[in-house]
């Protein structure tokens, strides 16, 4: 490692100590909020223009969506939208394909956008196969206590 080497790994090690921060990612949130007409939409989207890193804001009124993309925190999206004075969340609907049950009463939402249902935690239990193997060999034809029906 010569000279030029060693003043490049200095550098480096100096450079990378000052900045202290990473960088944050683009990344792209999506907030269900209220919206009754265009002035509702024009006012959530200044407000969500002006948060910190939004690089764009797309607000669609028929799906009452707003979505923003760059630098942001969804915690800091969702404040801003909350201070609208409107009622928001979280966009909580995924693709129906996407959820392993997407017809049970906590994911199926009348209200949801086509093809859409509400994320869901995946529900399934391991505890359901040992009951059935309890059924399984109460009529099995190997056990001879089992039922004369069959």
């Amino acid at each position: 490692m010569g000279i030029q080497g060693t003043l490049e790994y200095l550098s480096d090690v100096l450079s990378s100590a000052k900045k202290g921060k990473t960088k944050k990612q683009m990344q792209t949130v999506a907030v269900k909020i209220r919206m009754d007409c265009e002035g509702c939409a024009s006012k959530v989207k200044n407000v969500l223009s002006g948060v910190k890193g939004a690089k764009s804001v797309d607000v669609d009124l028929k799906q009452q969506k707003a979505t923003v993309t760059g630098y942001v925190e969804a915690k800091k999206v969702l404040k801003a939208a909350q201070s609208t004075k409107k009622k928001c969340e979280l966009w909580p609907y995924v693709p129906y394909n996407l959820v392993a049950h997407p017809y049970i009463s906590q994911a199926y939402d009348k209200k949801a956008p086509p093809n859409m249902v509400r994320k869901v935690a995946d529900t399934s239990n391991i505890t359901e196969t040992a009951v059935d193997d309890r059924y399984i060999v109460m009529f099995s034809d190997d056990n001879p206590n089992a039922c004369s029906v069959m």
